[in-house]
């Protein structure tokens, strides 16, 4: 069986397009998902500091293609999505819910509940109202997983998910590791991450600047 580790912070719109196709993908391929709930600020702080100065001046040009290019991803998904009033919203706690409901097998509709509570219905996922309605809907204990979040251990563990994919050469999220170190990053690598799991994707593709060099 082939494995897929998903690195995820439920605070990106592009997360939240992978996220929904990455299920089935993996039921395509035979795929094991291993979910690896992150806070992503934590990896732009390390090494992609460069995305907070393009949201306190993006390019006009540029903003208004992605903008658009959400929107048609979406509409292809057949998700709802608009822009969240509180962007980027602190999320700490949510994702620390995440580890907490991947304790409980119950991660893929924990991650479902945030994605459209914030990217869906533009709620404020950093207020305890929605973390509740979002455990809730997941099918957890509200007061057990609040409970949890306070906890050392599950602190920590998502702290070394965020440590384990700067490691790992990744910068944001989504990012996707095939069957190893094979990454991907963003939504739209997912025709790559099909084409790896199923063996139409050479495995010696080489890097261009290597190439270009020789």
């Amino acid at each position: 069986m082939n494995t897929l580790e998903f690195y995820f912070d439920c605070t990106s719109p592009w997360t939240y397009l992978a996220f929904s196709q990455i299920e089935a993908l993996a039921a395509r391929t035979d795929t094991a998902i291993v979910w690896k709930p992150l806070l992503v600020g934590g990896v732009f702080n390390e090494v992609n500091e460069g995305v907070y100065e393009e949201r306190q001046r993006p390019n006009a040009v540029k903003k208004a293609y992605f903008d658009r290019d959400v929107m048609k991803w979406a509409a292809l998904y057949g998700l709802k999505i608009g822009m969240p009033p509180v962007f980027p919203a602190r999320a700490v706690a949510l994702m620390r819910g995440a580890i907490v409901a991947l304790d409980h097998d119950k991660l893929p509709a924990y991650a479902w509940a945030a994605f459209e509570a914030y990217w869906g219905d533009l709620q404020n996922i950093s207020q305890p109202d929605v973390l509740r309605a979002i455990i809730a809907r997941a099918g957890l204990d509200a007061d057990t997983v609040l409970r949890r979040i306070g906890d050392d251990d599950i602190k920590e563990r998502l702290l070394d998910n965020s440590r384990e994919l700067i490691a790992r050469g990744g910068f944001g999220s989504p990012t996707m590791f095939v069957n190893g170190d094979d990454m991907y990053f963003g939504n739209d690598r997912l025709v790559l991450v099909e084409a790896a799991l199923t063996g139409r994707l050479p495995s010696n593709i080489p890097d261009i600047c290597r190439s270009s060099r020789a």
